[in-house]
């Protein structure tokens, strides 16, 4: 026999309807809502004032052509390229990056890397989230990568930007995996270059703002009714999210840090005026602005004969033309970049990152090439040895990290992991990179899995 509900029970399921019912209109999955419950429930550290700017050269550079040459090796390792000195004793780098020796005291050279994916997705996903692939082919990554996982945990800071910016939604291999796709960076696609360089959805006219403010009279409407169903705190927490949307559109702080017509014609000369180089002034400016993590991915140089990305295999490209052309570019890019950062007092407060998924195979493999018809030198991917450029983050900078076998096939003095370098790069973020998050399963998966800041970088 069904008795009639009480009052009180009346009243609970009445509660429990709405509050499905906002769960519904926001969007929010189960996932969604124990995260923001976390969210709330666990009190944050302070969170230090520091950003990251990774440049990513998808494809994979040659170790062996920019920042770990082996002129005594034998010629069908050596390659074309020729060493020069730095401003640094015994850190010697490509001819073809000048200026990169110019400041040379000013960032540090990882030679000892090395991870076992030799594809471009999988190596990727390896190196940039500290987990092995469950899809090595798959191009986004099964597991969230760094950027997403910076933007999870430092979604609190609240600086009037976006705490993720990348010219892409992810990068090949990466991915926001069991974070969701609000963890994907806010995409910054256009040519900084151009002189109609502009980021949409970062204005708002005058009618738009009136809609908005009649959106949030009514938002507040409801506020006695969301304290009521909402004791732990878990739609406080889409408020912090729905602040920082309405933060961006209402204040000018993003809008001048994507305004690129406020640097000097010095300056974005000094970076390049092509894609690259405007791209690395962009990133500064947004991390000097606030924003936590910055992604530029250097592909496709717009210099004729060049590849669009840094896997040159021969048969898609001849390596030293394809470098003669790609690494002046790059060199006036980075070099700039890491000049401005230590010029600006940014030093302390930004950190650089320059890397790809991979190096290079050591051994030259010459095959006739698509376009030429004729045998051209290249070389394949290669996961067991690689160079990194780290620069800023009150580091030591100045200094070569680890070294490879006299052919430059494997690391060999002070072997490091990737996640040796993605656990340096959380402990300056203030990021506790043994925090749990959980997967699709409910199991909780901790940031890495394994892997110690480098000592040499403290």
């Amino acid at each position: 026999m069904n008795r009639p509900a009480t009052p009180l029970q009346a009243l609970q399921s009445r509660r429990s309807f709405l509050q499905a019912g906002f769960l519904t209109l926001g969007g929010l999955s189960l996932a969604d809502l124990l995260r923001l419950r976390a969210a709330s429930a666990a009190p944050h550290k302070s969170t230090p004032d520091t950003s990251v700017i990774l440049i990513w050269l998808q494809g994979g550079p040659s170790h062996m052509e920019t920042y770990d040459l082996k002129p005594n090796a034998p010629v069908e390792y050596r390659g074309e390229f020729n060493p020069i000195h730095t401003n640094v004793p015994g850190m010697d780098i490509c001819e073809h990056l000048p200026l990169h020796a110019k400041v040379a005291d000013r960032f540090t050279v990882i030679r000892s890397i090395s991870h076992g994916f030799a594809n471009h997705a999988g190596g990727a996903g390896r190196f940039l989230s500290g987990r092995d692939p469950l899809r090595p082919l798959d191009p986004i990554s099964q597991f969230p990568t760094i950027g997403p996982i910076v933007s999870r945990m430092r979604e609190h800071v609240n600086n009037g930007l976006p705490n993720y910016i990348g010219n892409q939604p992810r990068v090949y291999g990466g991915g926001s995996a069991y974070l969701g796709e609000s963890a994907l960076p806010f995409v910054v696609g256009a040519d900084p270059n151009l002189d109609n360089f502009q980021v949409p959805n970062i204005t708002m006219d005058d009618k738009l703002k009136e809609r908005l403010d009649d959106r949030m009279t009514l938002l507040t409407s409801f506020d006695q009714m969301r304290r009521d169903i909402d004791q732990n705190g878990s739609l406080a927490s889409i408020d912090k999210f729905n602040s920082k949307a309405l933060n961006m559109l209402t204040s000018d702080k993003a809008r001048n840090a994507f305004d690129m017509s406020q640097e000097s014609d010095a300056t974005r000369e000094k970076y390049g005026r092509h894609k690259w180089g405007q791209r690395a002034l962009l990133a500064r400016r947004l991390v000097e602005a606030g924003c936590s993590f910055v992604t530029m991915q250097m592909q496709n140089p717009g210099v004729q004969g060049c590849a669009g990305n840094w896997d040159i295999h021969a048969v898609n490209g001849h390596l030293y033309d394809d470098l003669r052309g790609r690494l002046p570019i790059f060199d006036r890019a980075v070099s700039a970049l890491v000049e401005d950062i230590y010029d600006r007092g940014l030093d302390e407060k930004v950190m650089v990152i320059v890397s790809g998924e991979f190096g290079r195979t050591p051994r030259i493999n010459p095959q006739k090439g698509t376009r030429s018809k004729i045998m051209q030198p290249g070389r394949d991917h290669w996961p067991g040895a690689m160079s990194v450029l780290v620069s800023g983050g009150g580091m030591k900078m100045g200094q070569v990290i680890g070294s490879t076998t006299a052919n430059g096939a494997y690391a060999k003095d002070n072997k490091l992991d990737p996640n040796d370098l993605l656990a340096t790069v959380y402990r300056f973020l203030g990021i506790d990179h043994h925090h749990a998050f959980l997967d699709h399963s409910g199991r909780p998966m901790p940031i890495l899995p394994k892997g110690s800041p480098i000592p040499e970088l403290s």
